[in-house]
């Protein structure tokens, strides 16, 4: 019976708003890291079946299939096709979910996963444009939910107030990413997955770029307490226990187990599970709760079998619920950091979470990992790997 397998997964460094990665086009960033892994991994490009790739705003540069776009800016022959998904936030999971299912049925053997986003220049919401030619979603759907605009910032607000979760709690939860994320790049726990690259910043000066630039280091509750709330006044959601704007990209190599051992490949993981589930559009962000009991159910697993966890952390409050509702060990759950600090890339987001979670687990000798996120439009995927 076939399988999935992931061979190796890479990504850049992940650049805040306004930063290091800033300037590039998305087809050369993305390009950067399917040469670095066909590098790594003497891997012949030719043979590679499909390249899918996470973008969730298809506009301007990440317009036109950026998949094919960065297949053809690395240089690959041109025979070598691109596919480009939007799941919203976990678009680059579902691309490895699809790289997966590909492989297992045999329509591949051999397939590259991953995801791009420079929201620097094309932030969230770019792709409603000015109105003129209609919203997403449309009458019918608005219709079906009072006329209700769906808002990812509201929903989470919802969520922090539908589980009773303060300010403080979210506040902390934000401290505590950043702290981890810090002692990670302190430790070089991110080394061998992210392959440096050369940018040139507005002086014209080149410099390698290898380090994620949006963490902080020593902000304070006092500090974060001093922030304005973000979507309403009363609010408790800020910029300090939210995912920030980044740039980023990563890709993983998927085959089956069979193909990796005939090319000499070692594989990090196995696709062990892989599900994607939809939720209320109105909070939106609620659906990896689902995602991870559905998950858990179809592989037959626990929750105190999952050695290490990747929940997205597009808001404190997405995190703390889905903490609460599984109750999943807090100190598994993003131990070296999550988007509050590291970033949120949204395109490329679930393939970076995805390569910090494999390297993890094979580091630390964790059997079981369970990533999961939420998306825009009330969807979440969750992957279990198993370590290999």
């Amino acid at each position: 019976m076939r399988d999935a397998v992931i061979v190796d997964a890479v990504r850049t460094a992940v650049g805040k708003r306004g930063g290091s990665l800033s300037r590039l086009h998305s087809a050369s960033l993305s390009a950067h890291v399917l040469k670095a892994l066909a590098e790594r991994n003497s891997l012949d490009p030719a043979v590679v079946d499909d390249v899918i790739w996470g973008c969730a705003s298809g506009v301007g540069m990440q317009a036109g299939c950026v998949g094919r776009a960065a297949v053809l800016a690395a240089g690959w022959p041109e025979s070598v096709p691109g596919l480009t998904v939007d799941r919203q936030c976990g678009s680059s999971q579902q691309a490895v979910h699809q790289a997966a299912a590909g492989v297992i049925s045999g329509q591949y053997d051999v397939a590259v996963a991953g995801g791009v986003e420079i929201m620097s220049r094309l932030p969230l919401g770019t792709t409603r444009g000015d109105g003129s030619l209609g919203e997403p979603f449309g009458p019918d759907v608005f219709a079906r939910y009072d006329g209700i605009r769906f808002n990812q910032g509201t929903g989470a607000q919802l969520i922090a107030d539908e589980y009773g979760i303060t300010r403080t709690e979210m506040d902390q939860h934000g401290l505590d990413s950043h702290a981890r994320a810090a002692r990670a790049i302190d430790e070089g726990r991110f080394k061998s997955q992210i392959v440096p690259i050369t940018v040139t910043d507005e002086d014209h000066t080149a410099r390698v770029f290898d380090t994620d630039e949006g963490v902080r280091r020593g902000s304070t509750l006092e500090k974060l307490a001093g922030l304005k709330p973000a979507f309403t006044e009363d609010g408790t959601i800020t910029a300090g226990n939210a995912s920030q704007v980044s740039d980023g990209t990563a890709a993983l190599l998927v085959t089956t187990s069979e193909y990796a051992a005939s090319q000499g490949w070692t594989p990090l993981a196995r696709v062990h599970t892989a599900v994607v589930t939809g939720t209320d559009p109105v909070t939106m962000l609620k659906g990896p709760i689902p995602a991870t009991a559905k998950a858990l159910a179809k592989a037959g697993l626990s929750i105190d079998d999952i050695g290490a966890f990747e929940i997205n952390e597009a808001f404190a409050s997405v995190t703390l619920a889905w903490l609460r509702e599984t109750g999943a060990d807090y100190a598994r759950m993003n131990p070296l950091g999550g988007a509050m600090a590291i970033g949120h890339p949204i395109g490329g987001s679930g393939a970076r979470l995805m390569t910090t979670l494999v390297h993890h687990m094979r580091d630390n000798g964790i059997r079981y990992g369970l990533q999961s996120m939420c998306e825009g439009g009330g969807m979440a995927n969750a992957t279990i790997l198993e370590l290999l």
